[in-house]
């Protein structure tokens, strides 16, 4: 029973089932290229919803005390920081005072 036919057939199917599994676990590139740059951007959070950072006696993500804290931040995509208008000013790159 091992005609030419099966074979290609065999092959066929396990090269499909291969693919298929590399698919589903992901191959790591493209997970990678849909993930854009992230960069941290001072003074652009709203009270309470920074990713970390806030100054003393803060603990980290969540803990800003007020609008647009120049010294919590937020991950932005990379490149937009310092475009980010807030009513204090521009996002920036390093921690206001």
């Amino acid at each position: 029973m091992n005609t030419p036919s099966f074979t290609v057939a065999a092959l066929a199917l396990a090269l499909v089932s291969g693919a298929a599994t590399a698919q589903a676990k992901g191959d790591g590139m493209q997970s990678d290229m849909a993930k854009p740059k992230m960069e941290k951007c001072y003074g652009v959070s709203m009270a309470g919803k920074n990713d970390c950072a806030a100054g003393p006696g803060t603990t980290c993500a969540g803990t800003s005390k007020v609008d647009y804290q120049g010294n919590a931040w937020k991950y932005v995509p990379a490149g937009t920081c310092t475009t980010i208008k807030t009513p204090k000013g521009m996002g920036t790159l390093e921690a206001m005072k």
